[in-house]
């Protein structure tokens, strides 16, 4: 099953986050990314596909300018209802730490193909390693790839990178400049922050 390597990292006694199980596509595909502070903060991108979200962490987090080749390493798929989960993970599992969504919407594949839905032009792109995708977000809008990279040493390693569209970028873009002012992620990696600043007692 796709989801086993997801079940088995978790323990969901202890963890608010879904169990899920594999689910029927709808017409409209959905993506979500969300930012984690887990032993390091990074962005999760997760594409609908097969009744399931397709998962990749991008360190540096996903970009609207095209000279930008964000390193996103795939990893396992995840239960579609993990879409819309924010919340702490307990510390002792698995990505332990805080989770936002930073951005969500629906996407589509760029090329069409006549008498397939886009869930399985999606799943052949994603066979063939190489993903081209439109996305319609509240922050990223328009043409992406994804593109796995061809090295041996790093088999899960792709580049997510922005096509040159309406949307794009020139300027730097930096994604930890377009969240939240309340976010909960921030006030998480503050106190972790403010936790090291303090100095031990003296015995």
């Amino acid at each position: 099953m796709a989801l086993e390597d997801y079940n088995k990292k978790r323990n969901f006694k202890e963890t608010s986050e879904p169990s899920g199980k594999e689910k029927a596509s709808g017409k409209k595909l959905k993506f979500v990314i969300q930012r984690h502070a887990a032993s390091r903060l990074h962005y999760d991108f997760r594409l609908e596909m097969e009744g399931v979200l397709k998962s990749w962490a991008v360190p540096k987090g996903p970009s609207l300018n095209p000279s930008d080749k964000r390193l996103a390493m795939m990893v396992e798929d995840h239960p579609y209802e993990y879409r819309t989960f924010e919340g702490s993970i307990p510390k002792g599992n698995y990505g332990a730490g805080e989770v936002e969504i930073w951005d969500e919407g629906t996407y589509e594949p760029i090329e069409k193909v006549k008498g397939k839905t886009d869930d399985l032009v999606m799943r052949a792109e994603l066979h063939k390693q190489s993903l081209k995708f439109i996305l319609y977000g509240k922050k990223l809008k328009g043409e992406f790839a994804l593109v796995k990279i061809k090295n041996p040493q790093e088999d899960n390693a792709w580049l997510l990178i922005k096509h040159k569209d309406d949307f794009a970028v020139s300027d730097d873009y930096n994604a930890e400049e377009h969240t939240s002012k309340n976010s909960k992620v921030t006030a998480y990696l503050e106190g972790k922050d403010s936790k090291k600043k303090i100095p031990p007692r003296k015995a």
